[in-house]
């Protein structure tokens, strides 16, 4: 009785979709599927059972052909049972139609691209996060929350954080900074690629200069909470930069550009909501004990259990 109940709500549950096809260029490895929880348990993973347990009915696995299989060995045996699975390739050739790419060029279009190649499984409201940052279960229930009652192809969302509070200690970061009015809609988006903190000042480098950022603005995360009508703006738009920018080896497209533009063309709004949440993430290899540690905490607590794919646990939470 209670798989065939989860297996309806399914239908009418917000869906996850994980950015989960990055290089790690920084970290030094495939961080994606690095162990972190007492039972082996990736980071990923905590966000998906945070997921579980707000609603969320299926989770979209954004990944490379090249590790398709390893991926599948380590989380198809937890997750069956549990929620949707699926999976989407992002490749440099992906929705680039017949766009000649650079020979150069050994890398994808950054996290905009991504999102784009989940258009053909996603149809329904949908959350999009990074697989190597923990959000906090806070994050999750609000995301839940917008998607269900909130969203449409006019009202989307961004789970806001502290920025000073989501920089790594060693070495610069790319955070998306935001501004937005007293009704909290988002105002603008600039990606800074280069921020970090000094002197307990959060100071972020452009055009070779070193300037300073406000220390309460919220940071975007890269948790947006869509409509599944974003997907043809996302297009259009990818369409544009690989126009303008293709031919630059080190160009992005990132999520930031698509929701500036939406909101700068007046196509509707996008709400900042913020989270009182935990965020810690990986981009370095010295972040790995502070995350283990963190993780460690909050088993000890009784926040997680030291398992998260238990039976008992899933019987637990889910009947």
């Amino acid at each position: 009785m209670c798989s065939f109940a989860i297996k309806q709500m399914y239908i009418m549950q917000p869906t996850l979709v994980i950015l989960a096809a990055g290089m790690a260029s920084r970290y030094g490895s495939m961080k994606q599927m690095h162990q972190f929880g007492p039972s082996g348990e990736t980071i990923m993973e905590y966000s998906i059972f945070d997921a579980i347990q707000a609603g969320f009915g299926k989770v979209v696995f954004i990944i490379r052909k090249d590790f398709e299989q390893p991926f599948k060995q380590i989380f198809e045996p937890r997750l069956k049972g549990k929620i949707q699975t699926a999976y989407v390739f992002q490749e440099i050739d992906t929705y680039t139609k017949g766009y000649k790419i650079p020979m150069e060029r050994n890398k994808p279009w950054g996290t905009a691209h991504a999102m784009l190649c989940a258009k053909n499984e996603v149809h329904e409201p949908f959350a999009v996060i990074n697989a190597d940052d923990f959000y906090g279960r806070e994050s999750f229930s609000k995301a839940y929350q917008f998607l269900s009652n909130l969203c449409d192809e006019k009202k989307h969302a961004l789970i806001g954080y502290e920025l000073g509070k989501t920089l790594s200690q060693y070495g610069s970061v790319s955070r998306g900074v935001c501004k937005a009015d007293a009704q909290q809609h988002l105002l603008s988006i600039t990606e800074r690629t280069k921020i970090y903190s000094k002197d307990n000042t959060i100071v972020y480098e452009e055009n070779g200069k070193i300037m300073k950022e406000d220390t309460t603005a919220k940071a975007s995360m890269n948790f947006w909470c869509f409509h599944p009508t974003i997907f043809l703006l996302i297009e259009n738009l990818f369409n544009d930069f690989l126009k303008l920018n293709g031919a630059n080896l080190t160009s992005e497209f990132f999520i930031p550009i698509v929701a500036d533009y939406f909101i700068q063309k007046g196509l509707g709004t996008i709400t900042v909501i913020p989270t009182g949440a935990n965020w810690f993430g990986v981009t370095y290899k010295e972040d790995a004990p502070g995350v283990i540690e963190n993780i460690q905490q909050m088993t000890q607590k009784g926040l997680y259990p030291s398992n998260l794919w238990s039976i008992e646990v899933l019987q637990k939470n889910t009947c």
